[in-house]
This record gives C-alpha cells, sequence and structure tokens, in this order.
C-alpha cells in the first residue's frame, strides 16, 4: 500500500516537474505539448507506479527486464506506454519486444538484429532508439558518435523496426555547460540523421535529461525526458 504522504508527495512533484517543463519549452519558443514525461520507475512497486499512473505522466520507463515484465503484465501503467530504457542484453530481446511500446538503448547490430527477429515472429514493428554515448565514457553503453552512421544504415534495412530518434545519458561528472553541449551535440545527430531520410526512419524523438538537467534538456530539444528520483523519491535499492 502506498501512504496518503507518499501519494501527495507524487502527485506535488509531478506537479512541479510539469511547471518546470512547460516554463524551459517556453523559454526555448516551442509548445509544452512537445515534450514528454518519462517516469523511470526503476525499483518501484506496482502500486507506486498505478498511483502515478494517474498523474500528468505520460510514459514509464524500466531499466530491468523482470521489471518490465511484471508491471506490464499487472498492468500497473494503467494503459500508458512502457519503454525500455536500460542496457538490453540479446537473450532478454522475446520479453521486451511487443511488451515495450519504444525500446530506447538499442546500441549493437547483433542487437538490431535480434529485435528484428522477435518483432518479424510477433507479426509487429518495434519502435527503437539509437542510444548515443555521447561522453564516450568507458563505463556506459551506447554507439559512438562516428559508429552511430553504419548502425542507422543498418536499422533502415530491418523490416519489422521502425527508428525513431536518438537517446544519451551525458556523464554525471560534466558541470553545467558541458551537459548543455552534449544534449545541443545530440539535436545536431538527429538533425543530421533525420536529413538523411533513410526508410523506416521517422526521427522524431530525442530522449535526455533526468531529474538534475531536464530543463537543460528541453531547451536543447529534447522531446523526451526521463526522470525518476524527483518523481518517487530516493530509491531504496534493498527492496530488490
Amino acid at each position: 500500500m502506498i501512504s496518503q504522504q507518499q501519494q501527495q508527495a507524487m502527485t506535488e512533484a509531478v506537479a512541479r516537474i510539469r511547471d518546470t517543463m512547460a516554463q524551459a519549452a517556453r523559454a526555448a519558443g516551442r509548445d509544452p505539448a512537445s515534450v514528454q514525461l518519462c517516469a523511470a520507475c526503476k525499483t518501484r512497486t506496482v502500486e507506486e507506479v498505478r498511483f502515478s499512473a494517474g498523474l500528468a505522466i505520460d510514459l514509464f520507463g524500466e531499466n530491468h527486464v523482470q521489471e518490465l515484465v511484471e508491471k506490464a503484465d499487472a498492468g500497473a501503467y494503467e494503459g500508458k506506454p512502457g519503454h525500455f530504457i536500460g542496457h538490453l542484453q540479446t537473450n532478454k530481446v522475446n520479453k521486451v519486444v511487443g511488451r515495450a511500446a519504444l525500446i530506447q538503448s538499442v546500441d549493437s547490430q547483433r542487437l538490431l538484429e535480434k529485435i528484428d527477429a522477435a518483432a518479424g515472429r510477433l507479426g509487429l514493428v518495434q519502435d527503437i532508439l539509437l542510444e548515443i554515448n555521447i561522453g564516450e565514457e568507458s563505463s556506459k553503453s551506447g554507439v559512438t558518435q562516428d559508429s552511430l552512421w553504419p548502425l542507422l544504415d543498418e536499422a533502415s534495412t530491418r523490416e519489422h523496426l521502425r527508428l525513431r530518434g536518438l537517446m544519451a545519458i551525458p556523464p554525471a561528472d560534466a558541470d553545467e555547460s558541458q551537459t548543455r553541449r552534449f544534449f545541443a551535440r545530440m539535436r545536431e545527430l538527429l538533425e543530421k540523421a533525420a536529413a538523411l531520410g533513410l526508410p523506416n526512419a521517422q526521427m522524431d524523438i530525442l530522449s535526455m535529461g533526468m531529474s538534475g538537467d531536464y530543463a537543460a534538456a528541453i531547451a536543447e530539444g529534447a522531446t523526451i525526458v526521463r526522470i525518476g528520483t524527483a518523481i518517487y523519491g530516493a530509491r531504496d535499492y534493498s527492496k530488490k
């Protein structure tokens, strides 16, 4: 069960986030409706997610396959889309395709092939984003900027994939100006990729920005911001 205090805290947090999102969008000359709020609900319970689905949240993002399966199958998202935003292992693709409305973290040709094959078996087209390791950090997944282009070409040939855009997580230790530059570079990459006019590539989504930097991400063109702790509070990893 969720306490009334938790419910109130979540309700107020989402209202504050929505207000900040709208202000950031308007300041950048953008329509606030052009930016979606993804609730990053890693470690959150089915009950917490189900309550938050009644708030002004557009979609949910899961980092772990087992949590996506549990919450999707329990109907915790209340009809709102569930995205997969974590590193996806190829041996778990079959559990994600068909459950996730969008897989945001595709970063290899092998993963592309596995997703395409799984979607083909289900007779559907799976929406994906390509994840860019924008800070070129050895500890993070994602393709380099140079490796993006051959992966784009490969994705565009896949019958059961639809490429919707790009995703990134800037380095956590970057200062505000550095983070803005990383976000601006992501926008440039998306624009360049969209200009190629590749088949099976809609290229209308830029997923970037989290609890500490989402306003800057919106200023630089984010269409999805992924926010967890600012909605739900600090994570308690002892539950898992």
